[in-house]
């Protein structure tokens, strides 16, 4: 069974999480009973919600690989 502060924070990381890739808040965010969550509409247990989030932080760590590179690639494009 989830306790409260473990689903707060499972929340607040996935919240974190989604406002870094897509800059905005995720627009239905609520806890059920029992471990299980409202997100975007969507009921999901604790532990989805949780695999999620860390779907989504490796979502955004890709994104800024790719933005690195590119400005990269601009730089050794103008410097040559």
């Amino acid at each position: 069974m989830a306790t409260i502060q473990n689903t707060n924070s499972v929340m607040y990381r996935y919240a974190e999480a989604y406002e870094k890739l897509y800059n905005r808040r995720p627009r239905d965010l609520r806890a059920l009973d029992e471990g299980w969550v409202i997100v975007n509409g969507a009921k999901l247990p604790l532990a989805e919600l949780d695999h999620l989030t860390k779907q989504l932080q490796l979502e955004y760590k890709q994104t800024i690989a790719n933005k690195r590179n590119m400005v990269g690639r601009l730089i050794k494009w103008f410097k040559g």
